[in-house]
């Protein structure tokens, strides 16, 4: 196995004493994992920041062996991160889509909508900006995995927070439901930081 690709990093795990196992979506390949020597050092730890988009080069003997990787960086979203509401919207769709997704398979649509939620809080880390975009994503996401809804909400840029609200309700439950059960509900607690914020922001 050999790919050289754009991703955006969607989550790290320590591995040894000092390596990370790392998530990233590409658009060519949709999630793969790596093993990034050293991925906790001072130099490589800011590169992998959940939400970076970076350019990786994975390399594998064989298509099931867990593949070497190295990183480097095309653009940090690390200042989203001092901007609690924001912080908590991407911690959110990183920990959603890293862990919803099967490895190896193409979600090119998946690809595109993540890159242009994040550009969204980017934006404008309002929240008013990019909720919108949220529900969008969560219900491509549901969608692209076989669970589209009928009752999916149809917002646009001017629906009011209301109906945003309501939006995030029913695709939290199609979530939880079909996405994110057992072992995965841990991530659930994410989106429950996510929407608390979000009500006390706009309440």
């Amino acid at each position: 196995m050999h790919l050289h690709a754009q991703a955006l990093v969607l989550g790290v795990r320590q591995h040894g004493e000092h390596g990370a196992i790392v998530r990233a979506l590409t658009r060519e390949a949709g999630m793969v994992a790596g093993y990034v020597r050293g991925g906790r050092s001072r130099s490589i730890r800011p590169i992998l920041q959940p939400a970076n988009l970076v350019v990786g080069e994975w390399r594998a003997r064989t298509e099931e062996q867990l593949a070497s990787l190295t990183v480097e960086l095309v653009r940090s979203r690390a200042p989203l991160y001092r901007e609690p509401l924001a912080a908590a919207a991407l911690e959110w769709v990183t920990a959603l889509t890293a862990v919803a997704l099967p490895e190896n398979q193409p979600y090119p649509r998946l690809y595109t909508a993540l890159d242009g939620m994040i550009g969204a809080i980017e934006a404008a880390p309002a929240a008013r900006g990019w909720a919108v975009a949220l529900v969008r994503y969560e219900n491509l996401m549901l969608a692209e995995l076989g669970y589209a809804s009928d009752a999916a909400p149809a917002l646009t840029s001017e629906s009011g927070w209301p109906d945003i609200l309501a939006g995030l309700a029913l695709t939290g439950g199609e979530i939880e439901a079909h996405l994110l059960t057992d072992r995965r509900a841990e991530a659930l607690s994410a989106r429950a930081r996510l929407v608390d914020r979000l009500k006390r922001a706009v309440a």
